[in-house]
């Protein structure tokens, strides 16, 4: 190439790879019309293609290199990129229907669309998946819409229109993996990279059947040198495809039996037979030969009768056990004498509804060569360069975590697509979860969720990328698992059910005492740290024994003990806001209520005091506190009572818990400042005014408005530290 041409419009390549030749079209669209700038056809000089599939790659992948060099020198332009259309004996076709409902009504974009095409494509990988043979996997080649549907009803374009449902019927076409790496690998031996793949029929229907013919039952049979490849048209669009693996090599080789002659000289015949009478050739033995055109037809006719008749039986196969209204011919097979008879023949229709379409479909067609002739032999070829404007559908290779890799491209794969055909697991790609924590309390069931470990670390060529950054052909993609993260935690005192205290009088004196907890039949605090399956029962009393241990006090056997002004004893459960009375005396009613004055003058303080008790009492407990500890050092203090049994001892535990309460700090946020709260065992949500400045007795507003952790506060509410609060006056 000398000099760079330029062009209206960018030019595409496109590539029939056939089995007899190889047909390469270059042209550029300009709105409806299509202008071949230049086309050029390669016999194989073998038969290193066989039923549409390759058999040689090298050799193919010469021949390919050949005519794009040629056009190359015409077009004056460097070629890089190629579409290409594949064909085989093993094509498999699958018909879903699917559908997309949003969560509100919208209007449908053409990315709505693409998403439902996508997603039917998935569901028809998925059916075939249940099918395939064994050790086969198979690639989506193309696929065709046969009808949408928006809320159930059929419809023509669902672009613009507002719905919330709209669903698709679509057929795709596969073939296996070992047919397309062929063709790709042919494709880059010479240097060439695939842009567009579709399936040589729905190439073919591009050129042969204009849409506005679709609403008929029409067949298309293109016959090549390998393969009769079919399609069918009904209502608009395509309804099916197929193949059968026989078509004009099966001629050539009858014309080769006959003659003996090699495969390349019975080609010569065949074609001969189109346009001559009598047709001379040279045998293997050297010996000049001659055959008339009836005696070839004569001997090519069983082929051509059994050959109908096998694409007859799959055009009624696909079109539902019936024959169609009328059938389009293209391709090199189909041009010998008496294929289209013998086809309305075995289909039942009449002979002028089965015609070979060429020139008169070719009327957007433009040659700027001007010796080319317009013929069916081009259709297949000019629609393998027209489909590049329909769908661009072909596949890419990429490396995932260093394995090389084929994609179907639909022109927006992203990282999680690569994943997922790699069959990378989707756990690994997001952050997990670390180990769940389960328990129950109260009898109903809780679980806690673990923390959120790290997400996967990917890069694409190097830089950081995420799941949904777009990848292209060759790219190098790297994935790093997931991490998992903590395990769930939780102690006692941070469950809702849990009180930081209970409050109860004893000899008319306040006494706060630690929250206990029932977990698996042992007393824990609320410094507990919940184990997986835990039973946890919340305590919402003490008895007086359990208080007595708590506040450190022996008491006398003789001592009489009252709880709510009744005779009670040391296994009596006080709860919240019980009073309890503890004296040697034997009081009625009125006694104890002359006691709890006399109490309350003696002392006048609310605080907790052993000064408070009755002298004789106080001089019993010294007396007795030496023997009373030796006892209880004895006593077994690990084990739990059963349910309605009297407690073990609490002694240590409440000395653990009392030494904590003592000690306890949290540090809340107060208006977005840090606020740390020490001094008291437990705190409730009114204590923090004691350590913000807002002052209550010069009101700046309608009210107070206290918010905590987004939402209104009580007064009374316990806090355990790290909340979010916020104090300000209302407007």
């Amino acid at each position: 190439m000398e000099e760079v041409k330029t062009y209206p419009e960018k030019l595409v390549f496109g590539l029939d790879i056939g089995t007899r030749s190889i047909v390469g079209t270059v042209g550029y669209k300009v709105e409806d019309q299509f202008y071949i700038v230049a086309q050029r056809v390669r016999e194989h000089e073998t038969r290193s293609m066989l039923d549409g599939q390759i058999h040689d790659i090298g050799r193919v992948g010469a021949t390919i290199s050949q005519v794009k060099k040629e056009l190359e020198e015409v077009v004056g332009v460097r070629l890089t990129d190629v579409c290409i259309a594949a064909a085989g004996r093993v094509l498999k076709t699958v018909n879903v229907h699917t559908e997309q409902i949003f969560e509100e009504e919208k209007e449908i974009t053409p990315e709505d669309i693409y998403e439902l095409n996508s997603k039917g494509i998935e569901a028809a990988y998925e059916e075939l998946g249940g099918t395939e043979d064994s050790g086969v996997k198979f690639y989506c080649v193309g696929y065709s819409v046969v009808r949408y549907y928006m809320n159930q009803y059929v419809i023509g374009n669902l672009e613009n229109h507002r719905t919330n449902q709209i669903g698709v019927d679509l057929i795709a076409t596969f073939l296996p993996q070992d047919v397309v790496d062929g063709l790709y690998k042919a494709v880059e031996q010479a240097e060439l990279e695939v842009v567009n793949l579709t399936l040589e029929p729905i190439a073919a229907i591009q050129v042969a059947i204009p849409e506005m013919y679709r609403l008929l039952n029409i067949g298309l049979v293109d016959v090549g040198a390998g393969t009769s490849d079919i399609s069918i048209t009904q209502g608009g669009s395509i309804i099916a495809y197929g193949m059968i693996p026989i078509a004009g090599d099966a001629l050539t080789e009858a014309v080769a039996q006959y003659c003996l002659v090699d495969f390349a000289t019975a080609e010569q015949i065949k074609r001969d037979c189109c346009d001559k009478e009598e047709i001379a050739y040279q045998d293997i033995m050297g010996l000049t030969q001659t055959v008339t055109r009836e005696k070839m037809l004569e001997v090519i006719k069983p082929v051509i009768v059994s050959m109908t008749e096998q694409v007859s039986d799959k055009i009624r196969e696909l079109n539902g056990d019936k024959s169609v209204s009328a059938v389009f011919v293209v391709g090199g097979g189909g041009k010998i004498p008496g294929y289209t008879d013998a086809l309305s023949m075995h289909l039942d229709i009449p002979r002028e509804r089965v015609a070979l379409r060429g020139k008169e479909v070719m009327e957007k067609v433009h040659f700027l060569e001007r010796e080319t002739e317009k013929d069916s032999l081009l259709v297949t070829p000019i629609g393998i360069c027209l489909s590049f404007y329909e769908q661009s559908n072909s596949f890419i290779f990429v490396t995932f975590n260093n394995h090389r890799i084929k994609l179907y491209d639909n022109s927006k794969l992203a990282v999680v697509d690569a994943a997922m055909h790699s069959e990378f697991p989707n756990e690994d790609l997001f952050p997990k979860r670390g180990r769940e924590l389960r328990f129950t309390v109260d009898g109903k069931s809780r679980m806690i969720r673990g923390e959120l470990g790290e997400a996967s670390v990917i890069t694409v060529n190097g830089a950081p990328a995420d799941i949904y950054t777009p990848i292209h052909a060759n790219d190098v993609i790297h994935v790093q698992e997931s991490t998992a993260g903590k395990a769930a935690f939780l102690e006692i005192r941070k469950l809702p059910e849990y009180k930081a205290v209970i409050t109860v009088e004893v000899n008319e004196k306040t006494v706060s005492l630690p929250k206990f907890a029932n977990v698996n039949g042992r007393l824990q605090s609320g410094y507990y740290d919940i184990k997986e399956n835990d039973e946890i029962e919340m305590l919402n009393f003490y008895t007086v024994q359990q208080i007595a241990e708590f506040m450190d006090v022996m008491l006398n056997r003789e001592m009489n003990i009252y709880v709510n002004n009744k005779l009670a004893d040391m296994d009596t459960k006080v709860y919240e806001n019980f009073s309890v009375i503890w004296t040697l005396e034997t009081l009625e009613l009125s006694d104890v209520e002359q006691y709890e004055k006399k109490t309350e003058d003696k002392n006048g303080s609310t605080e907790l005091s052993y000064d408070s008790l009755p002298e004789e009492e106080e001089g019993e407990i010294s007396a007795e506190a030496e023997e009373t500890d030796e006892e209880i050092a004895g006593e077994d203090q690990t084990e739990s009572p059963a349910a309605g049994s009297r407690p073990h001892s609490l002694k240590e535990p409440v000395k653990d818990a009392m030494a904590q309460a003592e000690n306890t700090s949290i540090v809340v946020f107060v208006n977005g400042n840090r606020i740390a709260m020490s001094g008291k065992p437990a705190y409730v949500f009114v204590d923090v005014f004691d350590y913000i400045d807002f002052d209550l007795s010069k009101p700046k507003g309608k009210g107070i408005a206290t918010i905590l952790n987004g939402r209104e506060a009580q007064y009374m509410e316990t806090l355990l530290g790290g909340e979010k609060i916020e104090i300000y006056w209302k407007e």
